[in-house]
């Protein structure tokens, strides 16, 4: 490309490759399928924020074509590999990208993760790679794999590059309709302290190769914070419905049109994605049933952990592998990282402890959707590169719910957007009673009797609500629901959700019950 002069900007002076299924105006993008030859109309919306920042556009890279691969050997432009080993792939999607920095040909480069392109390959080849949460950065004028996933991530050869072109990529864009504003932060846990760091609780089934660093990697977690042992069943079943669920049929709806001229779509990608084609609405449902399921078995995970520490991988494969068994091996590539997006979660992958053979071994970090500025700082700090002073938490309320505000309920995207997260279970005193009420959405109302009683008290659930989103929150409710004080069976008092006397029909008295959920599985 033709030398360009660097705007003034936080990026100033910096180079940057872009992997070819983000456009560069005046560029092909190919999405590695050489009848797309057409130059683009105009820069993504995020190339457009970098380069408004001071960095310089130096090129496209190759990828495993349409995104689809975790392997980097799926191109009609041939295989990338490892800086470290001519022998062992590069890992993809991102191969090309994450080459071009290793390199040192570029400052950073951006690349997809849908299931895991922007980590496998900056842990292939010793790199830095941050997967923001979904929505976080704009992906118009990307070439979808699998659209309601994809996520631009940024690799680079340390924490602070990265970071300072994650910082210009966050933006919120009108003309993306996944795009969404998200408040930052700072804890994936609620209360105060040290960091806590979750392990699976499990053996990982790693590579020989990489059993001794994934020790050292864990000894290392312990001098952060505290180390804990967690469940990660869920996740990784949940990894598995990436190419056993419905979103093979939105890999096929994205570029299903273009599979069937033999000569230039690869055979694997092709005998993926045309798997979608025969998937069934009901497939979809499902899927979507499972997923969310899974998302729930999931979510005690983040009460206990500020962050989970996984590997990338379970083992760092050749080309010949590759050859041999292009689909299981790439499989058992996204063991650990297919399910993030998925769940609604971020991620930063950066080095750990070098193999015995001296090739790489990446690590990374997972937090809920929102927590991308604490992953990222906490690997700063693993990685011994300057620390940035996070802002201050939020002041926050906390809110019991009981009924259609709960987490998998009807209503709880109203907490969840407005920055909310669980903090624990907990239950009202003895002297509360539960009512059914009336209207087109079923909902309990919790009312306090005026004399004690022996009760047991009623299941709720207690958010943390950002403090600002109080009032805003609190209009979204119906009478007779009210908020108001409302004591636990510990005798805290927290502010929570009760029906005003008008509501309260003895007839329709459920407190027997003992929650919400009760009710409706009986119902």
């Amino acid at each position: 490309m033709d030398a360009v002069e660097a705007k003034p900007g936080p990026l100033h002076g910096l180079t940057m490759a872009l992997k070819d299924n983000i456009d560069l105006a005046g560029v092909p993008t190919t999405a590695g399928d050489p009848r797309n030859d057409r130059p683009a109309e105009k820069n993504a919306f995020v190339v457009d924020r970098l380069i408004e920042a001071g960095a310089v556009a130096s090129g496209k890279t190759n990828l495993d074509q349409y995104a689809t691969g975790l392997v980097g050997t799926r191109s009609p432009y041939g295989a990338c590999h490892s800086v470290f080993s001519d022998e062992h792939i590069s890992g993809g999607s991102s191969s090309g990208s994450a080459v071009a920095v290793a390199t040192g040909e570029v400052d950073f480069a951006l690349g997809t993760d849908t299931a895991g392109s922007g980590r496998v390959p900056a842990a292939f080849n010793g790199l830095v790679g941050i997967k923001p949460s979904r929505g976080l950065v704009s992906t118009s004028g990307v070439v979808p794999a699998c659209r309601s996933l994809d996520c631009v991530t940024v690799m680079a050869r340390s924490v602070s590059v990265a970071r300072q072109a994650f910082d210009v990529m966050v933006a919120f864009d009108p003309d993306d309709p996944y795009s969404r504003r998200l408040s930052s932060l700072p804890r994936a846990r609620s209360g105060s302290g040290a960091v806590v760091i979750g392990v699976p609780d499990r053996p990982l089934d790693l590579d020989p190769l990489y059993e001794k660093p994934w020790q050292q990697a864990v000894e290392q977690a312990q001098k952060l914070g505290t180390v804990v042992p967690v469940d990660i069943g869920p996740l990784l079943e949940a990894a598995d419905l990436l190419y056993s669920g419905p979103w093979l049929a939105e890999r096929w709806l994205a570029f299903g049109d273009k599979l069937d001229d033999v000569g230039e779509v690869d055979p694997t990608v092709r005998a993926i994605v045309r798997k979608g084609a025969a998937l069934t609405a009901s497939d979809a449902f499902a899927g979507f049933d499972r997923l969310a399921a899974l998302a729930r078995a999931s979510e005690p995970l983040w009460t206990e952990v500020d962050a989970l520490l996984l590997p990338v991988t379970e083992t760092h494969p050749t080309l010949t592998e590759v050859a041999a068994d292009p689909i299981g091996v790439n499989s058992r590539l996204g063991r650990f990282t297919n399910m993030v997006n998925l769940l609604d979660l971020c991620a930063v992958a950066f080095p750990g402890p070098a193999r015995d053979d001296g090739l790489p071994f990446g690590v990374q970090l997972i937090a809920p959707a929102g927590h991308d500025e604490a992953v990222i700082e906490l690997a700063a700090v693993w990685c011994g590169e300057p620390s940035r002073a996070l802002p201050e938490p939020a002041a926050v309320v906390q809110l019991a719910v009981a009924g259609a505000h709960l987490s998998g309920q009807p209503l709880n995207d109203q907490l969840v957007r407005r920055g909310a997260t669980l903090a624990r279970g907990a239950r009202t005193a003895g002297d509360y009673r539960m009512f059914l009420l009336e209207g087109s959405l079923p909902r309990p109302g919790l009312t306090r009797t005026l004399e004690p009683t022996s009760g047991r008290g009623v299941e709720v659930e207690i958010w943390n609500l950002p403090s600002a989103e109080l009032a805003g929150f609190a209009a979204t409710i119906a009478p007779p629901l009210a908020l108001g004080p409302l004591e636990l069976s510990d005798g805290d008092q927290v502010l929570g959700f009760v029906c005003t006397a008008d509501g309260a029909d003895p007839g329709r008295d459920i407190t027997d019950l003992g929650s919400w959920r009760a009710f409706l599985d009986r119902a």
